[in-house]
């Protein structure tokens, strides 16, 4: 089974979004926000992390940086997974995402955008992949 990290703050999105990736197949790892998904990428290892960005503590920004910048988690894909960006937005880039789908999403769409990928390989510092 492919393990993935899922940090969201808003509960019923990530009870929502981790029910959806566990019966696509995928085992989640849950946590409230990025500081608390960085912790569980260091003890579980896991294929990819999937993040919000607007988060408390730490965010899905200062998450992926943080990741970017271990040699260990360097290589991690990371899918944003956001309401707050507009058009332009260069976070997601800045921080070095793999990939970008935009709330509300469809069950579909956050299966796809996932696999899309964990086989389009690692981040190689091009722009985010936009899923549908």
């Amino acid at each position: 089974m492919t393990l993935l990290v899922l940090a969201e703050d808003d509960d019923d999105i990530r009870v929502l979004a981790a029910r959806i990736l566990r019966r696509a197949g995928f085992t989640v790892i849950e946590a409230v926000d990025g500081a608390e998904a960085l912790t569980a990428v260091h003890q579980h290892r896991p294929t990819a992390v999937v993040s919000d960005i607007d988060m408390p503590r730490m965010s899905g920004v200062e998450l992926c940086m943080a990741l970017r910048g271990d040699p260990a988690t360097e290589d991690l894909p990371v899918v944003f997974v956001s309401g707050s960006l507009t058009p332009g937005d260069t976070r997601p880039a800045q921080a070095g995402a793999t990939a970008v789908l935009l709330k509300p999403f469809l069950p579909a769409d956050l299966v796809a955008c996932v696999e899309k990928t964990l086989h389009g390989g690692h981040h190689d510092g091009a722009e985010p992949a936009v899923c549908p």
